[in-house]
């Protein structure tokens, strides 16, 4: 299993929270790429909803990545 920025961006709009099996509807009701329905199949399903992206893709960069400290520039 790999996520990139792109393919997790298909994820974007998701209903979360949802469930392994109601991720892997949505991606292929909107037309995402098989590599992202090939990666939500290969996750463990605890039957457990998945809240956000980041509980599917532990390494997701979250805004707090891209902060920088304006004093510094």
């Amino acid at each position: 299993m790999y996520w990139t920025l792109e393919l997790a961006s298909y994820l974007d709009d998701a209903p979360w929270p949802a469930t392994k099996d109601e991720l892997i509807d949505y991606a292929m009701r909107s037309g995402a790429p098989m590599e992202v329905i090939e990666n939500l199949q290969e996750l463990e399903d605890d039957g457990e909803p998945f809240e956000n992206m980041e509980e599917v893709w532990p390494d997701y960069p979250s805004d707090d990545d891209y902060f920088f400290n304006s004093d510094e520039l």
